[in-house]
């Protein structure tokens, strides 16, 4: 039993209260002036003073709670009836129906709702009043506008010792956040304190990360669920796959075991669109694609070796460097390797040598970057070396119907842009940024900007197309924000870009069919005629000829022409 005690007494009664009087005023101190002081006064008129409440700081920030958006769809098939009448019985709803016409207040119903009805009619037959009188106008306008781009934020790698942003993904929900994968790929980096964290940042807080991710090693690729938007998927230096939800905070849920994981970095890794939205796929440059399933990560679910040999041996399958997967083509996906061949697979094939489908190839070095077009999924964009190069499936053997011309510096990632189907961006490993847009300029791109000195990694660009982030080496994303030339799409523009497509595709198969042609017609003649043997000593003069003719020919273009050091010059050759 608790026992209380309480006391109680009035305010009142305690302290010494106040009594107040009316008097009058009185001088209780009087200081008179000392004339000898007055020489140490200076007089200022006016005189002002600066008062500040709050302290001043260098960076401060205000903001308030931000309101959870949810999207929801509703598959609306036939609606308007009860729920005892079943829309597929063809019985039900014609009784059904039957009945509500026999009543007078469907009648009135129909009556009421027939004359307004005619009204809109005959006013919509008098004017349209969905036209527009300035339409023509406004696109000789747009089309004035000149390109240009401005960056309207910078993130910067918290840590001291920088490392590389290798893979940017947006936020899925009015991409109002942004993850950053940081990883250096330089072969044995040794350097000291380094961190392994990736980071997801807000991008109306530039200044710190929203959330910190730790993996168990650095992260090459991080990629968001495009409907569960709190797992992130994430693919390792080490090999390993890795996936975060947000709401549980910067470590992983889980992850694969080292032993079953690839073994070599992951530069690709994708989520796919099945009912439970727990499926990806990753790649590796150890020439395999591992499928996975979130809910048990402790073994692959299935494997496919790049073998184009179709043998399935992994000593001679290619390392994969790129990976993209389209939703309008959830059986397909194309893997970029390391040797400067694209793979086309189809994952419904019976075995695995059969999942390989085609192989294109063009590219002198590593492909950094595949990926399909957004309105025409046969149609995709491939990165590496020194080009970009627009290939199609509908033509398998040929070589690409489109390219841009060679750059001095690499090639390192490109992507197009998600709201114009002829637009897309790549980055160079001068820290340049070029937008090609192939309907108004087929040799050089519409803009190129110098977004940094050092080399940009990895490219991205909103659902919108307004801003795109670029990555650099030393982990600076710098924030883009476009002009709307290059992000609206004009009229017509669907039907042109899929006219330039097809013409150039045509073009490539007539091409590809002459030069079958020449080669039979080669072979043909080979076999005709008898084989000649060739002279070595022939065949070393008329090489030595063209190389001084050659020569002689750049010194007199260039004004040089010396005929002593020429013939010298052919005395030391022999």
């Amino acid at each position: 039993m608790e026992i209380k005690l309480e006391y109680v007494r009035k305010r009142s009664e305690f302290g010494r209260p106040c009594s107040f009087s009316d008097a009058l005023a009185e001088v209780t101190v009087d200081i008179p002036p000392d004339p000898s002081l007055a020489s140490d006064f200076i007089p200022q008129d006016p005189v002002d003073f600066a008062l500040q409440e709050g302290p001043v700081m260098a960076v401060h920030e205000v903001n308030t709670e931000r309101v959870q958006v949810s999207v929801k769809g509703v598959n609306h098939v036939e609606g308007g009836w009860p729920q005892h009448i079943d829309p597929k019985n063809s019985e039900l709803t014609s009784r059904y129906r039957e009945e509500v016409e026999r009543e007078d207040v469907y009648t009135r119903s129909v009556q009421r709702l027939g004359s307004l009805v005619e009204h809109c009619l005959r006013q919509n037959n008098a004017i349209d009043i969905y036209e527009e009188y300035f339409e023509e106008e406004e696109e000789e306008e747009e089309e004035e506008e000149h390109p240009s781009a401005k960056t309207v934020s910078v993130i910067r790698d918290p840590n001291t010792t920088k490392r590389m942003a290798t893979h940017i993904s947006w936020h899925p929900d009015a991409n109002r956040a942004v993850a950053v994968a940081y990883c250096s790929l330089d072969f044995q980096d040794s350097r000291k304190d380094m961190s392994f964290d990736s980071y997801i940042w807000d991008l109306e807080k530039p200044y710190s990360p929203e959330l910190t991710l730790k993996p168990s090693s650095p992260l090459v690729t991080l990629e968001y669920h495009s409907k569960d938007w709190h797992h992130v998927l994430g693919g390792c230096y080490n090999g390993q796959i890795v996936y975060w939800d947000t709401r549980k905070g910067g470590l992983p849920v889980e992850m694969t075991p080292v032993e079953l994981s690839h073994r070599d970095p992951v530069y690709g890794a994708c989520w796919l669109p099945s009912r439970t939205g727990t499926e990806c796929f990753s790649g590796s440059t150890d020439g395999q694609v591992l499928w996975w399933d979130i809910r048990k990560m402790s073994q692959p679910s299935e494997k496919l070796i790049l073998d184009i040999t179709k043998e399935d041996q992994l000593k001679k399958a290619l390392g994969a460097s790129a990976l993209d997967f389209a939703p309008a083509m959830p059986t397909k996906f194309l893997v970029g390797t390391e040797q400067g061949t694209i793979i086309s697979c189809n994952r419904d094939a019976k075995t695995p040598p059969e999942k390989i489908a085609h192989i294109f190839s063009g590219h002198l070095g590593a492909v950094y970057r595949v990926t399909r077009n957004p309105f025409f999924p046969k149609v995709f964009l491939s990165v590496g070396d020194w080009t970009a190069r627009i290939w199609t499936e509908e033509l398998m053997d040929s070589s690409s119907i489109m390219e841009t011309k060679y750059h001095t510096p690499y090639l390192l990632d490109g992507c197009w842009s998600p709201v114009k189907p002829a637009v897309f961006f790549t980055a160079k490993s001068d820290g340049t940024l070029d937008i090609w847009d192939f309907l108004f300029h087929q040799k050089e791109p519409s803009l190129s900007l110098k977004v940094s000195n050092d080399p940009l990694l990895s490219l991205c660009s909103q659902d919108n197309g307004r801003i795109l982030g670029c990555g650099t080496r030393l982990g600076i994303v710098s924030l883009l924000e476009i002009s709307p030339g290059l992000c609206t799409m004009r009229k017509n523009e669907k039907t042109l870009t899929s006219t330039m497509f097809e013409r150039e595709t045509r073009r490539e198969k007539v091409l590809q069919d002459k030069h079958r042609e020449r080669l039979l017609r080669e072979q043909d003649r080979a076999r005709a005629q008898p084989e000649e043997q060739e002279d070595p000593q022939e065949v070393f003069e008329k090489a030595r000829e063209d190389f001084f003719s050659i020569i002689k020919a750049e010194k007199r273009r260039r004004g040089q022409e010396d005929p002593e050091e020429s013939e010298e010059g052919e005395e030391a050759a022999q």
